[in-house]
C-alpha cells in the first residue's frame, strides 16, 4: 500500500491537465493506495476554496465519496471519516467534522467557534461540542 498525495487526487477528480489525469488515473488503477486524512483536509480545501476550484459542496460532497468509494482507495480511521463526510454533506465545515467525528472515544469537543457548535447542535452530533464563552 501506498500513501496518496492531494494532487493525485485533485488531478483524478478534477481531470484538468490531460497527461496528470491520466499519470493519477493509470497510478491510482494499478495500486493500493491510502488516503491520509490530512490528506482529505487539503483535498477538501482545494476543491472548495476559491483559491482552488470553488466547486459546490455538494459537487465535493460527490467527488470524495466517488473517490474514496474505489476499490483501489482506503483511508485512516474509515468510520470517523465516513461519519465526517455524512456531516458535511449536512452543513458542517469538514475540518470540523472530521475534528468532531475523531473526538467519538471522547466525552466531547470544546471550541470558541459559534457557528461550528451551532451547527453540531443542530445536527445532534455526537460527541457533543461544548462552547468556550
Amino acid at each position: 500500500m501506498i500513501a496518496v498525495d492531494t494532487n493525485i487526487l485533485v488531478r483524478y477528480l478534477v481531470k484538468d491537465e490531460a497527461s496528470q489525469t491520466a499519470l493519477a488515473t493509470t497510478f491510482l488503477a494499478n495500486n493500493r493506495c491510502l488516503v491520509l486524512k490530512t490528506v482529505l483536509l487539503e483535498l477538501v480545501w482545494v476543491l472548495s476554496s476559491p483559491a482552488g476550484y470553488n466547486l459546490q459542496r455538494k459537487t465535493v460532497h460527490e467527488r470524495l465519496l466517488h473517490a474514496l468509494g474505489l476499490s483501489c482507495i482506503e483511508t485512516e480511521e474509515p468510520a470517523n471519516v465516513a461519519q465526517a463526510l455524512a456531516w458535511y454533506a449536512e452543513g458542517m465545515d469538514f475540518a470540523d467534522a472530521l475534528h468532531l467525528a475523531g473526538s467519538s472515544e471522547l466525552s466531547g469537543f470544546a471550541t470558541f467557534d459559534r457557528k461550528f457548535s451551532a451547527t453540531a447542535k443542530k445536527l445532534d452530533a455526537v460527541p457533543s461540542v461544548t462552547l468556550i464563552r
